[in-house]
């Protein structure tokens, strides 16, 4: 779709990407594209390995094309293959050359970093419910950003606060 802005929203675990995701799709009258990671866990349980992850990077991609039609000038996409990366290399110390290679294939109009300013919440596909992991990762997710030439800005805030801040920050990097 010609003139679609896609806008992919990162970050450590409960960090509120979902909803997040959710609420700028309501605010921008437009879908968005769940993290396919957690539809594969539920269907295959939460043990997982390093192969798995190019599963679930394959499935993200998947999942990213299929709403590309049925978004309405925006799509807002929760996770990207920078996610399957990062888990990768955190969890095996490496990473799948056809995830590297789709990151640079792929472009995107602008991330949103959540930050790690939201309270840990419990749930059963998530991992690391201390403070230094959800630091590091944050960490990682920030260099990567730095490193690549798409706009992109850190979310914070709690409620509406960081649902306001999300959509001045989009209105800042793709006006």
């Amino acid at each position: 779709m010609s003139g679609l802005k896609k806008i992919v929203i990162l970050g450590p675990e409960s960090t509120g990407k979902s909803s997040l995701c959710e609420s700028l799709a309501i605010h921008y009258n437009t879908i968005w594209c769940p993290e396919y990671a957690r539809q594969f866990l539920n269907e295959n349980g939460t043990e997982y390995s390093y192969d798995d992850l190019l599963t679930i990077a394959k499935g993200q991609i998947a999942g990213e094309d299929a709403h590309v039609e049925k978004a309405n000038n925006m799509l807002i996409i929760d996770t990207d293959l920078y996610v399957m990366k990062v888990w990768c290399e955190y969890m095996f110390n490496n990473c799948h050359p056809f995830i590297l290679e789709k990151i640079n294939e792929r472009k995107y109009d602008a991330y949103l970093l959540c930050d790690i300013d939201l309270p840990w919440t419990a749930d059963e596909m998530r991992e690391y419910p201390n403070e230094e992991p959800r630091k590091e990762l944050f960490t990682i997710y920030k260099d990567l950003l730095i490193n690549q030439k798409t706009p992109w800005g850190i979310v914070s805030g709690t409620g509406e606060t960081r649902i306001q801040n999300a959509i001045e920050l989009i209105q800042k990097l793709i006006g």
